[in-house]
């Protein structure tokens, strides 16, 4: 056998994701690149690895078993790559870190500069909605978290990095008639929410919940940018983190609507399980995060106090 490290790797990604499109996408390779590596290492063993049926891609029960082979074949490489760079006195290892959706708005600020200072650092970073992220940080899958609220149901230690505000938005042609109350106008308009799970939802339906209001128009969209974009072209209006609207403030494609008991505020905090020993890695994260919050709140989020 001759099979490479990349084989493994691309592999191994297929094997996680299930499908060559997602593994192509997550490893920055175009999909005939993907197959290709893919036909290549199959080549090499006598028996299937994967199998299609239908349009879907499966992973035979030997594939199962070379994907997980090929994962303790990486790490150990690893391993080798961050020891070779310790003893030249470079920090390394591997960053795992687990963010709702809207905080990609947020997290790369607070990483950008720190990566580069230390190159020896690999981030593995999974943008998603806030139950899965609670998910990972029970299990203890990964280092950090970014979160707007605090989970109550597990330990965890924090650090506030920034405020968050939610505010109830249309686009540039929304009207409300002013004769007529919020509750009455929202009775007409269809509002857009976050799907279940997401923590802008549960901050949405308190909201609503605590004024009352009977929404007779709703619907369901599984991302902050597609709410954004529902917004924009005049399908309804939703209450969302002023985090990621800057650009559409700024070019006048969302206004804000004022409204009694708006914003919502929280904060965005960078939390992880209390009484977890942390990698090199991760505890000068928090240190340079420590040191640098203040620092990075005013260079990249002071426009936040205009609203």
């Amino acid at each position: 056998m001759n099979y490479t490290f990349h084989q493994l790797k691309v592999f191994l990604k297929v094997f996680q994701t299930k499908s060559i499109t997602k593994a192509a996408n997550e490893l920055h390779l175009t999909q005939p690149a993907v197959s290709i590596q893919l036909k290549n290492f199959q080549d090499q063993f006598e028996i299937p690895l994967t199998e299609v049926i239908g349009r879907q891609l499966y992973v035979t029960d030997f594939g199962k078993e070379i994907a997980f082979t090929a994962e303790q074949i990486l790490n150990e490489v690893e391993k080798i790559n961050f020891k070779t760079l310790a003893y030249k006195g470079i920090l390394s290892g591997v960053l795992k870190v687990s963010v709702v959706s809207t905080g990609k708005y947020v997290m790369p600020y607070f990483l950008s500069d720190f990566l580069n200072l230390n190159n020896g650092i690999e981030l593995e970073m999974d943008v998603t909605n806030k139950s899965k992220v609670i998910k990972a940080l029970r299990n203890n899958e990964i280092d950090f978290a970014l979160v707007s609220s605090l989970p109550v149901e597990i330990n965890v230690e924090s650090e506030t990095l920034l405020q968050n505000k939610l505010f109830l938005v249309g686009n540039k042609d929304v009207f409300f008639d002013k004769k007529l109350s919020m509750e009455e106008s929202l009775m007409n308009i269809p509002i857009i929410y976050r799907e279940e799970g997401s923590a802008t939802r549960m901050h949405m339906e308190n909201y609503f919940s605590k004024k009352g209001s009977v929404i007779k128009s709703k619907l369901q969209l599984t991302s902050n940018e597609a709410v954004k974009q529902a917004v924009i072209s005049g399908i309804g209006v939703s209450i969302m983190p002023l985090i990621g609207l800057k650009n559409e403030l700024e070019k006048g494609d969302i206004k804000i609507i004022p409204s009694k008991g708006l914003p919502i505020v929280t904060n965005w905090k960078l939390v992880w399980l209390k009484g977890k020993k942390m990698s090199p890695a991760a505890a000068a994260y928090l240190e340079y995060i420590r040191a640098q919050k203040a620092v990075l709140n005013e260079s990249q989020f002071s426009w936040v106090k205009n609203y």
